[in-house]
């Protein structure tokens, strides 16, 4: 019993306590928020080094024997995303201080972005699938409020389509734990996977699978399931836009992930290549609608829905390689969408507009800017030797592998049209002339670092560069504890073992 296993869940809740405390004080509130996510990173190191160490760690609340407790498991599945998230979060944190007006704070900003931490990281360590329906219900909660935190006509429009087709979202998961439980009269996941083998009736586990498939997918933004995010994504402040666009769907990633490496394994002929085919369709059709779009966040918002694509495609093939290749995806893609929406914000501040067209100069005035958008898109779009490059590999080698080339000829296509996409934002909002009309007198002038404090929103987008470029350069080691966690996933006999104690 390791109880480290608690404290990220622990810390995000106190610091969204003391933060609400301070409701009062944006400067109590911003230095809680920072502090709080700093505790948060921390502890998942240590947490880190025990997993890595000593193999998966289980926590069984109030001592309670599974699979009739609450049980939290940390493989190392759940340590890298409990990672990327712990360090989105801190990014998030820092960018907040000048991204975040007042009247936010003081409706509650800061404790709802941990609560929404909180409800990621519960989903990530949770060893119960009803429980996982509970923490997504957290998450969908607090990030409902940020959506329409400010009250504007887009937001609240963003914020109601969010909601909507989460909430049957939610229906559909919870219509599967249902059936789940009356098929096994379990929900202990490592319970689940020893029982679900047992049921005669295939086909309704094979259908309950589909289930699953589509609530997550939902969750996922993954076709045909994905118009609401295109829809909700760009309407709230930069900060909250890039952790839900980073981080948010990752979790619907992850939960695919976990399910169909542990649960649903009977059918994988049938289960992964409609994933398969979806994979495909999620690709193509994300990155058209980027190419069709002049909006910052829209292009950025579609992007996330193609490059999804490639996670469920490294699923789909249900290789160690394929599984690596989309843990080392969900990293890098993290990292790079994050930074192009905070880069956005700060685009937008210095232009006034997230609208291409009326965009331009950015490269003239402010090429260190331009250098970090660079950093981020050419990751995006799979050049070497950013994160995005070694990322693309490794899912194009398990296609090659397995002689999958009509799938695998789609994601190299849809890199290129990536590139295309960030070769637009490129041409009109960096390197094109300054509009004539419609710029604001402070362009040009106002420094990325000094007076104005726009450094508070620069600096986060240069540490999330560095890691893009650390990833790049010294990839194997990531790359390593990668496979690692695949080969977990692909040998559920130690996640049951170390949850039940029994093979």
């Amino acid at each position: 019993m390791n109880s480290l296993l608690i404290l990220p869940i622990l810390i995000p809740l106190v610091t969204a306590t003391l933060a609400l405390l301070f409701r009062t004080s944006s400067h109590m509130q911003r230095l809680i928020g920072v502090a709080g996510m700093a505790a948060l990173l921390v502890s998942v190191v240590f947490l880190f080094t025990d997993v890595y160490r000593d193999g998966i760690q289980v926590l069984q609340a109030g001592n309670w024997e599974a699979p009739f407790g609450i049980t939290l498991v940390a493989d190392m599945l759940t340590m890298l995303m409990l990672g990327i998230s712990a360090i989105m979060g801190l990014i998030i944190a820092i960018y907040s201080i000048y991204d975040v007006d007042k009247e936010r704070e003081q409706f509650g900003y800061y404790p709802l972005l941990h609560v929404l931490i909180m409800g990621v990281n519960g989903s990530f360590l949770t060893g119960d699938i009803f429980n996982l329906y509970v923490w997504f219900e957290v998450m969908l909660i607090a990030s409902f409020i940020l959506l329409a935190l400010g009250n504007s006509k887009n937001q609240l429009q963003g914020a109601l389509k969010y909601v909507i087709i989460n909430l049957f979202s939610s229906l559909l998961f919870l219509f599967g734990v249902a059936l789940l439980y009356g098929m096994t009269g379990t929900l202990n996941l490592a319970d689940l996977a020893q029982r679900l083998p047992e049921v005669e009736n295939t086909g309704l586990v094979t259908t309950v699978a589909m289930i699953f498939m589509v609530s997550f997918g939902i969750k996922a933004a993954i076709f045909p399931l994905f118009f609401w995010l295109p829809a909700s994504y760009h309407t709230p402040p930069v900060a909250i836009s890039a952790i839900f666009g980073g981080l948010l769907t990752k979790v619907g990633v992850y939960a695919l992930i976990r399910v169909f490496t542990l649960l649903f394994t009977q059918d994988i002929g049938y289960t992964h290549t409609i994933m398969l085919w979806v994979a495909g369709f999620t690709m193509v059709t994300g990155v058209l609608g980027a190419a069709s779009h002049y909006e910052f966040r829209k292009i950025l918002s579609f992007h996330i829905v193609s490059q999804i694509g490639y996670m469920i495609m490294g699923l789909a093939f249900n290789t160690a390689l394929g599984i690596m290749g989309a843990i080392f995806y969900v990293i890098h893609n993290i990292l790079a969408k994050t930074n192009l929406f905070l880069i956005s914000g700060i685009a937008q501040r210095l232009t006034g507009t997230f609208e291409l067209k009326n965009m331009g100069g950015l490269y003239k005035h402010y090429p260190f800017l331009a250098s970090l958008f660079l950093i981020s898109a050419f990751a995006l779009a799979g050049f070497p030797p950013l994160s995005g490059f070694w990322a693309k590999l490794s899912l194009v080698k398990a296609g090659l592998s397995l002689e999958m080339y009509i799938i695998t000829g789609v994601a190299i296509l849809v890199g290129l049209l990536t590139l295309f996409s960030m070769t637009k934002i490129w041409m009109t909002a960096f390197w094109a002339a300054v509009p004539e009309k419609g710029v604001p007198e402070h362009f040009g002038k106002m420094p990325l670092f000094g007076a104005g404090k726009l450094y508070i929103m620069v600096v986060p987008v240069m540490i999330v560069a560095g890691l893009i470029i650390l990833v790049g350069l010294f990839a194997q080691p990531l790359l390593e504890v990668c496979m690692i966690a695949a080969e977990q996933l692909l040998n559920p006999s130690l996640y049951i073992e170390a949850v039940l104690g029994t093979k």
